[in-house]
């Protein structure tokens, strides 16, 4: 097994080699070695786990069906052509593109245009499906088949003849390859501009029961990350927790985020550590440091203040929310079920700016030495480790309500995204994530995880596939009366957050 692990981690390293290799031109390539091939594998129970359930089955029909739907408008909306039910014609190729191992790439050609080929491998009769529906979008396009492989080049823009060379690079220790240059492709889907997302390459593994996740982030300009030494209130952070994260070097990046602009705090905070305590589902606590605690709660309250009475005016929110300021603690009030606060906080390793949604218990067992010392790594700018399974019903209450709060839709438990979920959180263990700067430009990270994803992405992931207008991601409902304002704590006949019985 030793033996296999390192072979893995030098495959990867070959990968990550190729891919580093500078390609202006290109949008993306993908490499999917596809379910039928991996699910085959005896040495991947993560894998099978994750994606071939019946749950899984069904959230994978369903998002088959919203896609197909949504690709088939925006091609013709982009390509200028008109395909009568074009969305039954591409519904086919998804359920191809879930179960066949295939490469795509996309680049541009120098008129900006955009060609797309894939290789895909079908039988004879999938693959005469192909065509017959893909030519109808795109009436200059060329296939090839050979093999077993259907090739399929858009007809539009340019595609290498190296690309071709690509395809043939496929290993069995690799069930996807991603490279992604967001910049470019928000070209054609202008929204993704809102993110900021650098240009992101990784490779993915599933062997036995766990993913291995290894990529870059590769930025267009130098990163000049401020990474002082970490400063922890290990006084406040303590054992148990079932999540804890550190981050650091992000406040350059912080103040280019206009969503951010009326919170900023001056100076603007550059570390920040959030754990939660087990059982508690409201236990979450986050802690900056700043070099005046009084003085950035101050700041901090003349920010949110105008910034919720403008929100309660809007009326987004089911009920009024107020801010109340004494003795060095905020409190969030009118809020049910939970006793938001944000206040001062003294530690021998200065002063923090300390929030949280329920009280902190009294100080249990220190920070493990090991994770003290995983810190110590100076070019470590992120550093994630849960407990899935025990944070997955911690993370459902806190999204629930806050989407509750929101007035947003709260996910169905009788949805195909929420019993994916709930199918496979009592099979999640440990899930850490690290994040490195490698280079001027780089920024390099792995993840070992049994679910691929944190507790947070799940359920982020869930609303998201749930989500009417997938891809999109419109949770809004429709307006509702608002809510008389009543004293904290809330009456018995607010609606609760709703949650499924075993999670209550």
């Amino acid at each position: 097994m030793k033996k296999v692990f390192t072979i893995s981690i030098l495959v990867l390293a070959v990968m990550a080699g190729r891919a580093a290799l500078p390609e202006p031109d290109l949008i993306a390539r993908i490499h999917f070695a596809g379910a039928q091939k991996i699910s085959a594998d005896t040495n991947s129970a993560a894998f099978t786990n994750e994606f071939c359930s019946a749950e899984a089955v069904a959230l994978r029909t369903q998002t088959a069906d919203k896609l197909s739907g949504w690709l088939a408008g925006w091609l013709q909306k982009n390509v200028g052509v008109n395909v009568p039910d074009g969305a039954a014609k591409l519904r086919p190729l998804f359920d191809d593109l879930q179960k066949s191992e295939w490469d795509l790439t996309a680049r541009t050609d120098a008129s900006d245009k955009a060609g797309v080929r894939i290789a895909i491998q079908l039988s004879p009769v999938r693959a005469q499906l192909w065509q017959t529906g893909l030519k109808m979008f795109f009436p200059a396009a060329t296939f090839e088949q050979s093999e077993g492989w259907l090739v399929f080049d858009s007809g539009i823009g340019a595609i290498k003849s190296s690309d071709r060379a690509e395809e043939k690079f496929r290993s069995p220790n690799l069930w996807l390859s991603l490279d992604v240059n967001w910049p470019r492709l928000a070209q054609w889907f202008p929204k993704l501009k809102e993110f900021g997302l650098p240009e992101t390459q990784f490779t993915v593994t599933a062997r036995n029961t766990q993913f291995n996740v290894i990529g870059k982030f590769l930025f267009s300009e130098p990163l000049a990350l401020p990474l002082a030494d970490w400063r922890i209130p290990t006084n406040t952070i303590h054992q148990p927790f079932v999540s804890f994260t550190a981050a650091r070097g992000f406040s350059v990046w912080l103040k280019t985020q206009s969503w951010a602009w009326p919170y900023q705090l001056s100076p603007t905070p550059n570390q920040l550590f959030v754990w939660a305590l087990p059982k508690m589902p409201f236990q979450t606590f986050v802690a900056a440091p700043v070099p005046d605690a009084t003085g950035a709660l101050a700041q901090a309250y003349a920010r949110l203040k105008p910034a919720l009475e403008a929100t309660n005016r809007e009326n987004p929110f089911l009920m009024h929310f107020s801010l109340e300021l004494t003795n060095n603690v905020i409190n969030f009030q009118g809020v049910p079920f939970v006793s938001p606060f944000l206040r001062t906080l003294q530690e021998p390793t200065g002063q923090f700016l300390f929030a949280g949604g329920f009280p902190n218990t009294p100080r249990g067992k220190p920070l493990p030495p090991e994770l003290l010392a995983h810190l110590a790594d100076k070019n470590l700018l992120f550093y994630h480790w849960e407990i899935t399974a025990e944070r997955l019903p911690q993370v459902l209450n806190m999204s629930q309500l806050g989407l509750l709060l929101m007035a947003r839709k709260q996910l169905d438990a009788n949805s195909a995204a929420f019993k994916w979920v709930q199918k496979i959180g009592p099979t999640l263990g440990n899930t850490i994530t690290e994040v490195w700067q490698t280079g001027p430009t780089e920024m390099t990270f792995k993840r070992t995880a049994p679910g691929g994803f944190t507790a947070v992405e799940l359920y982020a992931l869930a609303n998201w596939l749930n989500a009417t207008n997938f891809p999109g991601c419109d949770l809004k409902l429709p307006p509702h009366p608002r809510l008389k304002k009543f004293p904290h704590p809330a009456p018995a006949n607010l609606p609760a957050p709703a949650l499924p019985a075993a999670t209550k």
